[in-house]
């Protein structure tokens, strides 16, 4: 072995450790820059030495933007789900009932948090993660494995010794309460759908087609059962606390208990300290501690008999409404909001909440002055799920929807097909001009450094800026003249603005608030229509036909380019110098060679990597796809390829050949 393959797998083994002492101890031994550093240095030399590639490198947490879709496979084990109750005296019951089906043995009781995320099943082979699985339908799941590798509290490979050569074991995705609040001012500043509940985020986060953008979420994982023919210890507790010294993250809360009197007690000590966890829960779960009393326990059709789930009842609290207020979005959409009197609950202090739109005020009922409840549960964003009528005041008026924009004065147009009303005063409305522009410099968009909302406000209130074009008629000198602004501010806004020009079309695209194009559905148009001219002059029609363009965003688009104020500012931003079309595509070694041929593929390859081979599918006119069907021509294995991608390869009488194969095809020997 060479100098630099050992230090491959030095560094391998460091950034591994140091992950793990991060994500999963919370007691890092080094600096973040350090970190970064010796990531750098492995990054460069895996460049360097592509025969050292593998797999499981933390290189490969960040993730990629080329996930294709899940392949689906059935559990070796079903993953069955939990008999549930909110009620102690049903979780006594369930005590006595296992007492009375063991025959008055002695058992030990395990009590856990019940994480609220998605449910996930994870195989090891020789110490090294094969495949993650999500629940599913209890009996098949969606094979996710390169998303869970940008989980950083996840071992890739584990540490430590004692774990067998086979196992499986089940745990939680979830999105910490930090993450989600995260994800959430993103969403709401782009005005894209809020997620509910930090759930809701981990279960959509899980199944994105872009293991990179699944990386930067910032998703956790805790694990609670290990399954498998050579466990450690002959009890669930033991288990779980070989599988912590192995790098698994498993929760402190985990404990041993003895008797009915102790079970009660959990409950009561976490149903009052569970709101100070930094991830969302939403009850505990007891589990009878032996593995061969839960054996003999069995299981119903639906669950396991030796556990059972105890939900917590959802935080509720009455206060009482100050007013209303009524907000306007970039898009234009006005959002009622109800201003609340201070509450406490679920551990923040609440003080607002949306109304949505007006059909929830009045399905509520809502009047002046109303004691409204307030709802959390296992969400964080607060929730008006009722009035008290009882202490409603004398005379009070019910809530009327404004008919007029609260920002400009416009008359409000309701947004058909929908409960939304819109401000149609698209460029003299206040709110939406610095909203579009707040779009804009967004990191997601233009990614524009040193300008946010409160720059924005200052350069409107200023006059500096009226639209995005205006950004870049901005100098230091008029930046300077800002309060705030000295040198390296305002020089930092103009190479935000300057590195701006080098931003991709698609995402300038994204950038101009084209209603209801968003991120995605940027670059579905900016492939299809590769530079802004063919774009402005797309028709209905054409838009509509091309692939996961509906009707009603072909509409929106081609009435924003129809626009003369509109057409104005893409002209402006054509001659400020930003990408204004797609990169050509390189025809140099392009084939036909695979025309019309589709592939699959699997495991882990010595000759190129497994983005290598897509590119090269692809650049002899063949396509990648994520699952075997009848359509597919080739399975293209590596090593560790699934079993059940090979079986159903078989048994649908498609092609698996390796890499050398698949070299031959293409006239590489």
């Amino acid at each position: 072995m060479t100098p630099h393959q050992q230090r491959i797998l030095d560094l391998r083994d460091k950034l591994n450790r140091h992950n793990h002492n991060y994500y999963v101890l919370n007691a890092p031994e080094i600096s973040d820059q350090d970190f970064d550093m010796l990531m750098k240095e492995l990054e460069a030399l895996e460049a360097e030495h592509p025969d050292m590639d593998d797999p499981l490198s933390p290189t490969h947490r960040v993730g990629s933007d080329l996930t294709e879709g899940f392949e689906q496979v059935k559990h070796i084990h079903p993953m069955l789900s939990l008999s549930n109750t909110y009620s102690t005296e049903e979780v006594d019951e369930w005590f006595d009932r296992v007492r009375s089906a063991l025959g008055g043995e002695d058992f030990d009781i395990v009590g856990e948090m019940k994480f609220d995320g998605t449910s996930i099943s994870l195989i090891y082979e020789h110490g090294r993660l094969v495949r993650a699985v999500t629940r599913g339908d209890g009996e098949r799941g969606d094979v996710v494995t390169e998303n869970i590798k940008t989980i950083r509290s996840i071992p890739l490979q584990l540490q430590g010794s004692g774990w067998p050569d086979f196992f499986e074991i089940r745990g939680e995705v979830l999105m910490p309460w930090s993450a989600f609040e995260r994800l959430n001012r993103e969403r709401e500043f782009n005005e894209e759908p809020l997620f509910a509940n930090p759930r809701n985020a981990a279960s959509g986060t899980l199944k994105t087609l872009s293991s990179r953008e699944v990386a930067r979420r910032g998703l956790d994982a805790y694990f609670y059962y290990l399954i498998g023919p050579d466990l450690p210890a002959d009890n669930h507790y033991d288990n779980m606390q070989a599988a912590r010294s192995w790098g698994f993250k498993v929760s402190d809360i985990m404990t041993l208990l003895h008797g009915i009197d102790s079970v009660d007690s959990f409950i009561n000590k976490w149903d009052a300290e569970r709101s100070a966890l930094p991830v969302a829960t939403d009850g505990l779960v007891f589990k009878v501690n032996s593995l061969r009393q839960q054996l003999n326990l069995g299981y119903t059709s639906k669950s396991p008999r030796w556990a059972i789930a105890y939900k917590f009842q959802a935080e509720r609290a009455l206060t009482r409404l100050q007013h209303v207020s009524f907000e306007v979005g970039r898009m234009g959409v006005v959002t009622p909001v109800a201003n609340l009197d201070p509450v406490l609950l679920s551990g923040t202090v609440v003080k607002r909440a949306s109304l949505h739109n007006e059909d929830i005020i009045n399905t509520l009922g809502i009047h002046e002055h109303d004691m409204l409840y307030v709802e959390k549960g296992g969400e964080i964003i607060p929730k008006i799920t009722g009035v008290d009528v009882s202490q409603r005041e004398p005379g009070a008026e019910p809530v009327r929807f404004v008919s007029h924009c609260p920002a400009c004065g416009t008359p409000l147009v309701r947004v058909e097909g929908e409960a939304a009303w819109q401000c149609p005063n698209k460029f003299g409305c206040p709110p939406q001009l610095a909203g579009r522009v707040e779009h804009f410099v967004g990191r997601k968009m233009m990614n524009i450094e040193g300008i946010g909302e409160e720059t924005v406000e200052q350069l409107f209130h200023n006059r500096l800026i009226r639209n995005i074009a205006d950004l870049y008629d901005l100098t230091t000198d008029k930046l300077l003249k800002l309060d705030g602004f000295g040198p390296r501010s305002a020089e930092r806004v103009m190479e935000g603005l300057e590195a701006s020009k080098s931003v991709p079309f698609d995402r300038v695209v994204y950038a101009l608030s084209i209603p209801f194009v968003g991120d995605t559905v940027a670059k579905k148009v900016a492939k299809a229509f590769p530079d802004i001219d063919t774009l402005m002059n797309a028709t209905c029609e054409q838009l509509a036909a091309t692939k996961d363009i509906g009707p009603r965003i072909a509409e929106n688009v081609v009435e924003y380019f129809a626009n003369p104020i509109n057409r104005d500012i893409i002209e402006r931003l054509r001659n400020a110098g930003l990408q204004m079309a797609m990169p050509a595509e390189s025809t140099e070694g392009r084939t036909d060679l695979l025309e019309g041929k589709s592939f699959v593929i699997s495991g882990t390859f010595s000759r190129h990597s497994r983005d290598e081979y897509k590119e090269l599918i692809e650049r002899n006119g063949g396509k990648n796809v994520g699952s075997i069907s009848k359509k597919t021509d080739y399975v293209l294995a590596g090593e560790n390829m699934g079993p059940s991608k090979r079986e159903k390869a078989q048994t649908l009488g498609i092609p698996v050949i390796d890499e050398n194969q698949f070299l031959a095809m293409i006239g590489e020997s």
